[in-house]
């Protein structure tokens, strides 16, 4: 398992090694000795979690003010581009985001930190996400910033298209307004 660093140190993308043949291929998509050795980070997750979008869909931006959770997101149908927001403001990357496209191509793996907004454009004409959590589903903790907030100026890759959003996305938080971690 190869880890690449981002823009924001704490926000990490995991190359899983794939061992293939004309029969197709096998990797290991998580293992926990692995993820605590290549990152320092002893974290456990308590839930997995399949989401299917059609394309041009965008989720989120959404995270949990109390019941914070950690994601671990891999793709494996289709493409997307996974965005996390950091909205601890005691750090030094407070306000800023990083952007990166994960498919069922090329296998990676985005880990998004207990203190992150997370939401992801699909950019096939459907994509299935799987992702492991730190913390439950807490409905009554989850929050949601405005995906095209103009302070946070996500470069989407929207390509012309308006995006798909659910009621609740199309009413998130404006970033001035949004909850965030000390």
């Amino acid at each position: 398992m190869k880890v690449i660093l981002t823009d924001i140190p704490e926000v990490l993308l995991f190359e899983p090694q794939l061992h293939g043949d004309h029969r197709g291929f096998f990797m290991e998509s998580f293992n926990q000795r692995v993820f605590a050795d290549k990152t320092g980070l002893e974290r456990t997750f308590v839930q997995d979690n399949h989401s299917r979008s059609g394309g041009g869909i965008l989720r989120g931006l959404h995270y949990q003010i109390q019941a914070t959770q950690g994601k671990l997101l891999r793709v494996v149908s289709g493409e997307i581009f996974d965005v996390a927001v950091d909205l601890r403001r005691s750090s030094a990357t407070f306000g800023q985001w990083v952007g990166v496209i994960l498919s069922a191509e090329n296998h990676r793996q985005l880990w998004v930190p207990e203190g992150f907004a997370h939401g992801f454009y699909v950019m096939s004409e459907r994509a299935d996400v799987l992702y492991k959590t730190t913390d439950y589903y807490a409905p009554e903790h989850e929050r949601t910033i405005l995906w095209n907030d103009p302070d946070l100026a996500i470069a989407w890759p929207l390509a012309g298209k308006t995006p798909i959003l659910s009621a609740k996305d199309q009413r998130g938080d404006r970033w001035a307004e949004a909850k965030v971690f000390a």
